[in-house]
């Protein structure tokens, strides 16, 4: 299979990932009461720690790739 492929699949993955994430933290933090502003910011932090956590573990697992 090709390499290129693989790698646009996977940050497809990872893009649906922290969308999800972000929309359950901001659904979360509606429900409890924060305001939509509020509540979007925290879906966005989510969404932006989400891919820092994939770009850090994509860059140490590179490390053991020959």
């Amino acid at each position: 299979m090709n390499h290129i492929a693989i790698v646009l699949l996977a940050a497809a993955l990872v893009v649906v990932l922290a969308l999800l994430a972000a929309a359950a933290a901001g659904t979360l933090a509606r429900l409890d009461g924060a305001t939509y502003p509020a509540a979007l910011m925290r879906a966005a932090t989510t969404f932006a720690a989400v891919l820092t956590l994939a770009a850090a573990v994509t860059g140490a697992l590179a490390q053991f790739l020959p």
